[in-house]
């Protein structure tokens, strides 16, 4: 219980410094660009499906495969998943402490790592190799 009263009472004094400012600071940026660039992503991810709806697959590996298509595509998925992992973190941060901490947040960067380079993958794939 004193832990906690001492915690709070560091986190209420503004003269308190506690955490690593330009890490939490790089963190905020982030996550606010790669906000901004999925809205403005969301467009052409809109376009992609409302252009392969009811399309067969080859329609599908074709548009895909189109370099202008598949290579902002996979930008995009770089940038989702870069954004999904700081979103995590956020979450992480609230409710884990300590080593069970670092052993999610190691986890959940190799989740998004995985994610990430096989869907970069198979669409560099498509782009690449038909």
């Amino acid at each position: 219980m004193r832990e906690q009263i001492i915690t709070q009472k560091t986190i209420a004094d503004p003269r308190s410094h506690y955490g690593d400012a330009k890490a939490s600071t790089r963190h905020f940026i982030t996550q606010r660009l790669t906000g901004v660039s999925n809205i403005a992503f969301l467009l052409l991810l809109l376009f992609v499906v409302v252009r392969l709806a009811g399309e067969d697959r080859g329609d599908m590996v074709e548009t895909i495969g189109s370099a202008w298509i598949g290579l902002p595509l996979a930008l995009l998925l770089g940038i989702v998943t870069i954004h999904m992992r700081n979103g995590m973190r956020d979450i992480l941060e609230d409710y884990f402490h300590g080593r069970t901490y670092r052993l999610y947040m190691m986890l959940n960067t190799l989740f998004c790592l995985i994610i990430a380079v096989a869907g970069i993958g198979a669409i560099l794939k498509l782009v690449f190799w038909g």
